[in-house]
């Protein structure tokens, strides 16, 4: 055999030796060595867990206390409108004379609610109640507020009323 074959073999032999290394050693330690990066990544996100965990308890510790002072303990948020308008009313002359079922929607997947009611009173105190739903509860935003003024005509008498769309997301 010539000197020029014998070289080209041994370089076949030498290529074929590289592909078979690398297909049982090589190629192992590397798959390897990926998994052992994305234990230590998980690793890393486990040794963090307590730290996140105290921040979650910290955030609904917190976000009870913004429903409890908004005054959304747990009920409807339909449920608490009608508590905070009624207990306005009380103290201050004014009567819910209809409160409509609210029409919902679903914009984008968030769900929208739209409640309609209608107050009778004095100009001042609707106003002052409107202003309190919309800034002390965050039920959500009055989207629309009509005023009529209307006559009883058993007693000849004239009155205010104010018909309101409150929208709350959520």
């Amino acid at each position: 055999m010539k000197q020029k074959t014998k070289n080209i073999i041994l370089v076949g032999c030498f290529i074929l030796l590289i592909l078979i290394a690398y297909k049982f050693a090589f190629s192992n330690t590397l798959k390897t060595k990926q998994d052992y990066n994305t234990l230590k990544k998980e690793a890393v996100i486990f040794d963090n867990m307590p730290m996140q965990l105290a921040s979650l308890k910290q955030k609904e510790i917190h976000y009870d206390s913004l429903l409890t002072i908004y005054q959304l303990k747990g009920n409807s948020i339909q449920n608490s409108i009608l508590k905070t308008i009624n207990s306005y009313a009380d103290s201050n002359n004014i009567k819910l004379s209809n409160f409509i079922e609210p029409h919902q929607i679903n914009k984008n997947s968030i769900n929208v609610s739209t409640y309609q009611f209608t107050l009778e009173g004095d100009y001042n105190a609707i106003i002052t109640l409107i202003h309190h739903l919309e800034q002390h509860t965050r039920f959500g935003e009055i989207i629309n507020l009509n005023f009529q003024k209307e006559k009883n005509y058993k007693t000849g008498k004239y009155y205010l009323q104010a018909h309101v769309l409150l929208r709350s997301f959520g």
